[in-house]
Formats: C-alpha cells, sequence, structure tokens
C-alpha cells in the first residue's frame, strides 16, 4: 500500500525530472522547456490516474479530496500535480480551467483564458505556448483520462459543471517561467 510517505518520495521523485529554465534565456528556449515540462507532467498524471490509482483501488485504497485524514487513501490526481508544482522553486507549475472547482485554478489574466479557449477549440492541439507579459507560458490540454475523473468532478459539490465524460477535456495543466 502507498502510503503518505510514498506518496511524498513520488512527488519528489518526479519532480526532479524536471529542470527549471532560468530566466533571461531566450523566449524560444523557455517555450521548449515549457513543452518538455508539460509532455512530462502529462505523462506522469496519466501513470498515476492509470496505474497507480487503479492499482490501489484493488487494494481498498480510495482517491480522496481529503486523502490526509484517511489512512486508506490517496491523493486525487489533481493534487498530485498541484504536489509537484509546490515542489518546485523556478517557475510555476499548476492546473487552470475555464469551469474550475477551485478558484485557484481559473485563469490568472486574459492571455490565459483566451490559450485555454483555443484549447477548447481545437483539443487536437495538446500543447500551446504564449508570451504573456514578464512570461512565457505553456497550456497541456488536460482531459478526463479516465471515468473516474469526470465522475469524481461531477459528484463534487462545488464542481460548476456536472455532466463531465471520460475524454472531456477539462482544462489545462499551465507552466509560467519569467522572461
Amino acid at each position: 500500500m502507498i502510503g503518505k510517505a510514498g506518496i511524498k518520495t513520488l512527488v519528489v521523485a518526479f519532480t526532479t525530472l524536471i529542470v527549471a529554465v532560468p530566466p533571461g534565456w531566450a523566449a524560444d528556449a523557455q517555450e521548449i522547456a515549457a513543452q518538455a515540462v508539460l509532455e512530462t507532467i502529462k505523462a506522469v498524471r496519466t501513470v498515476y490516474s492509470k496505474q497507480i490509482i487503479e492499482q490501489v483501488k484493488k487494494a481498498g485504497v480510495k482517491p480522496s479530496e481529503k486523502w490526509q485524514s484517511d489512512d486508506h487513501a490517496v491523493m486525487l490526481n489533481a493534487q498530485f500535480v498541484k504536489a509537484i508544482g509546490a515542489e518546485i522553486k523556478g517557475f510555476e507549475l499548476g492546473l487552470v480551467g475555464l469551469q474550475p472547482i477551485y478558484k485557484s485554478n481559473t485563469p490568472k489574466t486574459p492571455a490565459e483564458t483566451d490559450a485555454l479557449k483555443k484549447l477548447a477549440a481545437n483539443p487536437g492541439q495538446p500543447i500551446l505556448t504564449f508570451a504573456d507579459g514578464n512570461q512565457v507560458k505553456g497550456l497541456a490540454a488536460d482531459f478526463a483520462v479516465t471515468k473516474g475523473c469526470a465522475d469524481c468532478h461531477n459528484a463534487h459539490p462545488d464542481s460548476p459543471k456536472k455532466d463531465w465524460k471520460q475524454g472531456d477535456l477539462m482544462g489545462a495543466v499551465i507552466v509560467r517561467f519569467n522572461k
């Protein structure tokens, strides 16, 4: 069974895969770094969702928003991404959406809102990078990769949308690099 220490170890291990791009690097280098970070996080989240979560469920452990107070629970997929982001010091990593459960996941700027709308209009475009003021940002489309993702959002009392389905674009993983 994966306990709290095991989850922390996973977060630290995955975080070591990510290298911060120093401020002052050329914007194109930051865009390439944003794409690499986003591809890595998408892969990590997919593995967590499809393999780790599904495996621990077989052992009677459930994903839960309140996992820290339940010895038979692990963090939700979104919490996992946010935990990785909290371990990173060189840039921001988080989640953003047009219909988020938590206000902290709303776009910070009009450019982020526009980028999310572009992803929604063309979900086949998995990553979008752009300059926004003093930052280079990247968004990776974040889909409900399992039925459990959609079900969890639909059941959450604070969810503004209640008809999510597996495969729906739920928002994006975002990276923000200072120029």
